[in-house]
């Protein structure tokens, strides 16, 4: 399956980065890191729906996103309309870099997401070191006692943390664990199939304390209709953001759409 794949590479690629950092320089670094921390979960739980706008350059269901703006341009126009920006870096299936993120980092006073597949400690110093605001962590590849910890580690390091679930079993690990930010991907990792009712199904399960986020499938304004029915409080926005020559004008239209 295509989610054992990408573990699996970045379990390899893990091994890369502590040769080239090491782990305990890289907790050193994150530990020396100082800057204004922008939260993820005060720019999401505002009223009115929030977007958290995506920079990926591709993925395994879309293969690479041929963009039709630089990476400059694309964050100038997500300040002036998002609420949060979200960074692949998982290199072999998103095309991803920690280079991009420290790239918009510089660019941008947003919160930022660093979007990858978190399975060692290490990447959450490396998050933190880089200049990343909250992590995700995705329910589907860690078990009780990792989520747990990572999400305890997360915490430590001042990053907020996006829990991602899937189904139903997820969600109710996620709410044990009394995440406060909680996201649905509408897409399966395991077949990435779309499926835009999961949100619907499983938003009845979300406390109205919790920051609550819709991901992935939202590519049109009835998308977006649809699930500001489910009583989200944000999108996470990927290929319709970075498909669009005008992401700005793409994101204040969608925010005044009627539920």
């Amino acid at each position: 399956m295509i989610l054992d794949e990408i573990v699996e590479a970045k379990r390899q690629r893990l091994i890369e980065h502590k040769n080239k950092i090491t782990p305990g320089e890289m907790r050193r670094r994150a530990e020396e890191t100082r800057g204004t921390p922008h939260s993820l979960k005060e720019a999401l739980k505002k009223p009115g729906i929030s977007i958290i706008g995506e920079f990926k350059q591709a993925s395994p269901s879309l293969g690479e996103i041929k963009s039709k703006i630089n990476l400059s341009e694309r964050i100038e126009a997500y300040n002036d309309s998002v609420d949060a920006i979200s960074c692949l870096t998982e290199e072999d299936h998103f095309c991803g870099s920690v280079d991009d993120l420290k790239e918009i980092r510089a660019r941008s006073p947003l919160p930022i997401l660093r979007k990858d597949f978190m399975i060692d400690e290490y990447q959450f110093y490396e998050a933190k070191a880089i200049g990343a605001d909250a992590v995700l962590l995705i329910a589907a590849i860690l078990d009780d006692a990792m989520l747990h910890d990572f999400y305890q580690l997360s915490a430590g390091l001042g990053l907020d943390a996006l829990v991602e679930v899937h189904d139903e079993r997820e969600m109710e690990r996620a709410l044990r664990e009394d995440v406060e930010i909680v996201g649905v991907n509408n897409r399966n990792l395991r077949d990435f199939s779309i499926d835009l009712s999961i949100t619907r199904r499983l938003s009845v399960m979300v406390p109205e304390n919790k920051v609550f986020v819709a991901e992935s499938g939202i590519v049109t304004e009835e998308d977006v209709r649809f699930l500001k029915q489910c009583r989200v409080d944000a999108f996470l926005i990927g290929r319709a953001l970075m498909e669009t020559k005008h992401p700005a004008q793409t994101v204040l239209r969608w925010k005044r759409v009627e539920a």
